[in-house]
């Protein structure tokens, strides 16, 4: 477990990062990356607190190098299919750069300990680049800084480990996680019609991301006088497990009964949550996450049966990986990168929308993410 206070300043990190980055934007770079080759600074020409759009990524080409060098995913939990299609594209991108010899892997496994060690044994073997998915919070931050110490360029996405990107560590990659709360909130409210009671699931318990994403849901229910958050102190933890969720929302439903809007972090476990409801009889109700096959197949099976029930998505961007390898790259060649460090998203699927009906592939399987940067072929193979 992850402490609240923890959480929260983790958090505050997030909303702070995509209003800081209004500007053009700093470069850890020149002089700064001349000190950082001695200080073990962020080091590298990378452009730190730029916001953008996906089209904006470059080819991983740019920031290869010529020297040898050994990458690391450092995951603080790898047991949902989210991180599995992440680590796959992941590796992908890696696989293009022919002087890559090595790509390492770890799954802390959610626990805040494991994942400390787990960096510093990647930095034993003498890692020159690390991307981590810290769902630890800022009690990763001095592990990070020490690995950045010692030279490893580490680059954070997703989850905010704290501290200051630039000089703790190259740069800080995620998505705006408040504007993504806020929109997926917004839509479900204006599918309730306004009026009810409404649940936002977070993922594993204190991890930064979902009490981001939480940050703007409660802002946008506040506005909002005829909706009632049911979870008003913090995020519902599913540990982004379908089975988890199928059982945290039945416990939800006995407890308040009437349950008439969900926003979620995660579409692949919003399924289990799914069938908490019709297990209990329930009528579905509005509902928005990002985006999953199975999550979108639902919707079809039910949506006839069930008039009332609309879903919602944003991208579930596991292509972020990508820029967060770029970076990290660039930083340890010395070479230029300005590529965004906050992606702005949008919502791709609306069941309410004509141009933008949700995406059932039924010859992929369940776990499938459509939005993720793998190929169909891929995904089938992931999947096999």
């Amino acid at each position: 477990m992850f402490s609240k206070k923890s959480a929260l300043a983790a958090a505050a990190l997030l909303a702070a990062l995509p209003l800081a980055s209004c500007s053009t934007g700093s470069l850890s770079s020149s002089d700064d990356a001349a000190a950082g080759a001695d200080s073990g600074s962020g080091g590298g020409e990378v452009t730190v607190g730029d916001v953008g759009v996906q089209g904006d990524l470059q080819d991983i080409s740019e920031f290869c190098g010529e020297e040898d060098l050994k990458v690391a995913l450092a995951d603080g939990f790898g047991g949902n299919s989210w991180r599995k299609i992440t680590r796959a594209i992941f590796e992908e991108e890696a696989a293009k750069c022919p002087n890559i010899t090595d790509v390492l892997y770890t799954d802390a496994q959610g626990d805040t300990q494991k994942a400390i060690s787990d960096i510093n044994s990647l930095v034993a073997q003498d890692v020159d680049v690390i991307v981590t998915f810290v769902d630890g919070g800022e009690a990763l931050l001095p592990t990070i800084k020490k690995a950045t110490d010692a030279g490893v360029k580490v680059v954070p996405y997703v989850g905010s480990p704290g501290g200051t990107p630039g000089t703790d560590y190259v740069d800080f990659v995620a998505e705006d996680v408040a504007t993504y709360g806020k929109n997926l909130a917004q839509w479900t409210i204006d599918a309730m019609g306004g009026e009810g009671n409404l649940v936002m699931l977070g993922g594993i318990a204190g991890n930064s991301y979902s009490q981001g994403v939480f940050d703007g849901v409660k802002e946008v229910a506040a506005a909002n006088p005829g909706i009632t958050l049911l979870n008003e102190d913090g995020p519902v933890a599913t540990d982004w497990e379908p089975g988890k969720t199928q059982q945290v929302v039945a416990g939800l439903i006995t407890k308040y009964g009437e349950i008439d809007g969900i926003v979620a972090d995660y579409g692949g476990g919003s399924v289990g949550g799914i069938r908490a409801f019709q297990a209990a009889n329930k009528p579905l109700p509005a509902w928005s996450a990002n985006d999953s096959n199975e999550f979108a197949c639902l919707w079809y099976e039910h949506k006839d049966s069930e008039p009332s029930y609309q879903i919602a998505t944003e991208s579930s961007r596991n292509w972020i990986v990508s820029a967060a390898l770029h970076k990290g790259l660039a930083a340890a060649n010395g070479l230029p990168n300005d590529e965004p460090s906050i992606y702005n998203l949008e919502i791709i699927e609306d069941s309410t929308n004509p141009d933008l009906q949700p995406k059932c592939e039924k010859d992929l399987p369940p776990d499938a993410i459509l939005s993720s940067g793998l190929t169909v072929d891929s995904l089938k193979k992931l999947f096999k």
